[in-house]
């Protein structure tokens, strides 16, 4: 058989939220991966969603297990984010190719271990960025290095909700917290569409004294980060707001505003206004998680290096770490130099018919509303 012709079987390790309504489903549109397993440690979404999607369900403890009986390739990690390490190290010593939910872990150390141990079994690290092959943001990124905005001087982004109580978001064993969850979207965004590395990083939190969901993690995180060529990007995340999330990106000559900016089930729209000329472009909904799929799929068949992968992911976490750092000091923390990473270009562009809401088992959104 060709490698064109073949199926990358894919374990999924963790049946929470995103994983029943965005990547069990997305395998309907990714013609070159195949459901194989399910891992969790919850006997009812094993039962259930084996019989569901027709893969059979293993506890964690028996990942390995399943590789060997599955015949694994691939493990999409959707496990919490203080996991992720140990996960990926588990799946590369079983020689299988990891593709793992952001943020790539909680520090830059676990990233570092991370990428060794993918590097010493020699299999593929892929960070799940899905707005790496989003059409409003690929679109956005070609244009502004056609210059169309003109010099880029900020970038400025908002992004929040209501985050439920005893949601795993909120705890800090999991790696919770908005800056985490939310801020890992703006940093990475601010960083594709400058296309270069902040130096430096201004930051601080807050929290709701009284409300008991952010006892130990923060409600909201306010950075600046100061850009090579004077730019500045500046985000304030919060799991305390109403549903907002946007961005704006400002050049000499106009501005591109993407709202909403980061969803993953709906419309994404812009409004550009370049010379005071202004027009609306809306790209309909779309599965986003397909999408990740198919290019880190054909990237193990084919032996290509995937982009996004896990120096890109690295690269948001060291910037995270700077951030908790500088709100802690109340000074600015200087972000030592590294290469800028590989770009998305519009190539990765990729397009799915949006997946039918899912009836969920023993989860729920993580936010209100």
């Amino acid at each position: 058989m060709k490698a064109s012709d073949k199926r990358v079987r894919y374990a999924v390790a963790g049946l929470g939220h995103i994983a029943q309504v965005a990547v069990l489903p997305a395998f309907a549109h990714a013609k070159n991966s195949e459901l194989a397993a399910l891992v969790s440690g919850d006997p009812t979404k094993e039962k259930k969603l084996s019989q569901k999607y027709g893969a059979p369900a293993f506890h964690y403890d028996d990942f390995e297990q399943a590789v060997e009986e599955q015949q694994i390739d691939a493990v999409y990690i959707a496990l919490p984010n203080t996991q992720h390490r140990a996960f990926t190290e588990r799946a590369a010593r079983a020689g299988v190719h990891v593709l793992c939910e952001k943020p790539m872990a909680t520090s830059e150390k676990d990233c570092g271990a991370m990428i060794a141990a993918c590097d010493k079994a020699g299999v593929h690290l892929m960070i799940a960025y899905r707005l790496h092959f989003t059409p409003a943001h690929l679109e956005a990124i070609a244009l502004v290095r056609a210059g169309k905005l003109g010099e880029l001087r900020f970038f400025s982004s908002i992004f929040g909700m209501q985050v439920k109580a005893d949601n795993i978001r909120t705890d800090p064993k999991d790696g919770g917290g908005p800056l985490r969850d939310l801020g890992v979207y703006c940093i990475n965004a601010a960083r594709y569409l400058f296309g270069d590395e902040p130096l430096e990083v201004r930051a601080t939190t807050a929290s709701k004294h009284g409300d008991r969901r952010f006892a130990k993690v923060e409600e909201m995180a306010g950075a600046l980060m100061h850009f090579p060529g004077d730019r500045i990007a500046q985000f304030t995340c919060s799991f305390g707001s109403g549903n907002v999330a946007s961005l704006e990106l400002v050049g000499t000559k106009g501005m591109l505003r993407i709202e909403p900016a980061y969803e993953y089930a709906g419309e994404l729209k812009w409004t550009l206004t370049i010379d005071e000329k202004r027009r609306e472009k809306t790209f309909p909904a779309g599965d986003q998680f397909a999408p990740e799929l198919i290019h880190f799929s054909d990237c193990v068949l084919k032996g290509k290096r995937p982009e996004p992968d896990g120096s890109e992911g690295m690269a948001d976490v060291r910037i995270i770490e700077a951030i908790f750092k500088s709100a802690a000091s109340g000074r600015a923390v200087k972000i030592a130099p590294v290469k800028p990473q590989k770009q998305p270009k519009a190539s990765q562009a990729i397009t799915r018919p949006p997946v039918r809401e899912p009836s969920l088992v023993k989860t729920e959104a993580p936010h209100s509303g």
